[in-house]
């Protein structure tokens, strides 16, 4: 099943809702068993995880290949580390911590007018000129599918909301909730009345503005349920690492659950069939 590379971006302008994982993991038999889950994207991070370009550049083709979309968080905002992630095989890219006009205008240079860097671009991105429609034309079709996806998880990125997500270009707001609480002085609490209120003007704002808003959290899917209702529509959920540990974590304690008093043959597991 291969992927049309704008899949993903008109189920966004069509306002529907996406869902996709965090892959830290990248065994020869693991992208198969990911795409089963029916998902249509996977995030992979490069800010936290040890990806080298070139095991980037093979998950990137492989999951497309199966028809996910690959979203790829980029360690800085720096618009050659963007394309660089576009160059192997990325469709859609973040960038962490944007706060800044600039970071998200290099973003977007990036991501919509590859490959023209420069003077020439500083142009379009500071809107003093306008591509012609012959340019325009060819940067639409070059860059075809890519998303501009910014990372808001600080106050001083929230407050200037309303100038940041109409910055063109933008395609959507990814919230990261575990900085964006250390930032606010509420270290990982994510029921706290505080937190939950900047989030939900995030979501209320990019709304706002027609743009996707996703959240990722490695936690019980009743808080994505709780976050889908309030207007997410990118749902990153969990990844492979937390969903393994939390499943093995739990299977072992209801095995070791179990009388260790009860014996092989006491007639208490006749229905387990192994």
């Amino acid at each position: 099943m291969s992927l049309t590379k704008g899949a993903l971006k008109q189920k966004l302008k069509q306002q529907k809702t996406v869902y996709g994982t965090c892959i830290t993991a990248n065994p020869p038999r693991w992208p198969k068993l990911v795409a089963e889950a029916n998902l249509d994207f996977v995030f992979l991070d490069t800010e936290h995880i040890t990806l080298d370009r070139s095991e980037l550049s093979q998950m990137c083709n492989t999951y497309q290949a199966l028809g996910l979309t690959p979203i790829v968080r980029i360690p800085k905002p720096d618009p050659f580390l963007a394309s660089m992630a576009i160059d192997a095989g990325a469709i859609g890219v973040i960038a962490p911590y944007l706060e800044q006009e600039k970071d998200i205008k290099d973003l977007v240079g990036a991501t919509k007018y590859r490959p023209l860097k420069g003077e020439k671009l500083e142009e379009f991105l500071s809107e003093k000129k306008q591509p012609d429609e012959k340019l325009q034309k060819y940067f639409d079709q070059y860059n075809e599918g890519l998303l501009c996806i910014v990372n808001i998880e600080s106050i001083p990125a929230v407050e200037k909301l309303d100038t940041l997500l109409t910055i063109p270009g933008v395609d959507a707001v990814f919230i990261g909730p575990h900085d964006l609480s250390i930032n606010m002085g509420i270290p990982e609490q994510y029921d706290h009345p505080d937190f939950i209120k900047v989030v939900k003007l995030i979501i209320e704002k990019a709304r706002k503005h027609t743009l996707g808003v996703g959240i990722h959290f490695s936690i019980e899917p009743e808080r994505q349920l709780y976050w889908i209702k309030e207007g997410v529509n990118i749902v990153v959920h969990s990844s492979d690492m937390a969903l393994f540990s939390q499943r093995l974590k739990a299977d072992m304690a209801l095995l070791k659950s179990i009388d260790s008093n009860q014996q092989p043959g006491d007639g208490t597991s006749s229905s387990v069939t192994i």
